[in-house]
């Protein structure tokens, strides 16, 4: 007897288009996200990464292609998935005149959760976001990450196998945005499916899988790691020197100047330079000489994995000047 076969996708999505007028926001993307996977939307904002999220929650109406979410059609069938996810958005949703308390009874009745088990559930949620403490607290005289664990918490109350976080960690301190991880880690643990949105490109390091999109296409598709080794057409040197904006000005108008066999592009990360180069070139060669000739000196020059910054910025370049 052959055993059943068991559907491993949440989300689905296939040459999904959405329109507004003559502007395309999301166009033609096609992707699927399985059960109990983290998975990243990450692009700059206005890429069509929360319209994207709308269509999927049942929020926004797809102009063309097709989706489903835990098994219901994202055309046919919104209600349904409404019923089935949690959403959370980068406003929070939350009533800023109630109470941490009167939020999780309100949004208790939103998803219909039997009388009987709210107390139950109620509690679980208070205890999650560690604010047992703060459960009479009116909600607009919360710190941003306490809004944050509210909302994160509003959003879970009846447990849904599928979350979806809309730019969830935007506005917040660097250390409410970890803690706020470790809570989606606890949570895929359990089996939940998250579907994050954003645009900080150190979090897409937390995801399983993630899509860069920009102008609303994807641009590339894989985990973390794929995407460093087998999605970044250039090499990528870190430059450290007492003269940062001096270095980067220079580079920039090497680049500007038609040097494109030497550097491609240049951006600041912390207190280093992250220099672009075409496959193979070597700097140590040719660059401290270069810079020397104006007066720069380098501290530490090497050859690095690209970070997925890198990767984004160098995809999106090449594409752009493919179109040229």
């Amino acid at each position: 007897m052959k055993s059943p076969i068991v559907d491993t996708r949440a989300v689905e999505i296939t040459d999904l288009v959405k329109t507004f007028g003559s502007f395309t926001a999301v166009d033609h993307i096609s992707l699927n996200v399985n059960r109990g996977e983290i998975f990243g939307f990450l692009g700059p904002n206005g890429a069509g990464k929360s319209t994207t999220i709308r269509m999927l929650c049942g929020i926004l109406t797809p102009t063309s292609g097709g989706g489903k979410v835990a098994g219901f059609d994202i055309f046919t069938q919104a209600e349904k998935i409404k019923q089935n996810i949690g959403y959370m958005s980068q406003k929070f949703s939350l009533y800023e005149d109630l109470t941490v308390e009167e939020n999780l009874n309100f949004y208790s009745g939103i998803y219909t959760i039997p009388p009987p088990v709210i107390p139950e559930r109620k509690e679980w949620a208070l205890k999650m976001a560690a604010l047992g403490e703060r459960r009479s607290t009116i909600t607009r005289n919360l710190a941003g990450g306490w809004k944050q664990r509210l909302a994160l918490g509003c959003a879970i109350l009846h447990e849904p196998s599928i979350l979806f976080l809309d730019e969830p960690t935007s506005g917040v301190d660097p250390l409410s945005r970890r803690q706020f991880w470790d809570l989606i880690y606890e949570m895929a643990g359990k089996g939940v499916t998250v579907f994050v949105t954003t645009h900080y490109m150190d979090e897409a390091e937390y995801c399983d899988r993630l899509a860069l999109i920009n102008q609303g296409k994807i641009i590339a598709l894989g985990t973390p790691a794929e995407l460093k080794s087998g999605h970044m057409p250039e090499d990528v040197w870190e430059l450290e020197t007492a003269q940062l904006i001096e270095a980067m000005g220079l580079l920039r108008e090497k680049v500007e100047g038609g040097l494109e066999s030497l550097v491609r592009g240049v951006a600041v990360f912390g207190n280093t330079l992250h220099v672009v180069t075409p496959k193979g070139v070597d700097l140590t060669s040719s660059l401290p000489s270069l810079l020397a000739g104006k007066g720069i000196t380098v501290r530490r020059l090497d050859k690095i994995e690209p970070s997925l910054e890198d990767v984004f910025v160098s995809l999106v370049e090449q594409k752009n000047r493919n179109l040229l």
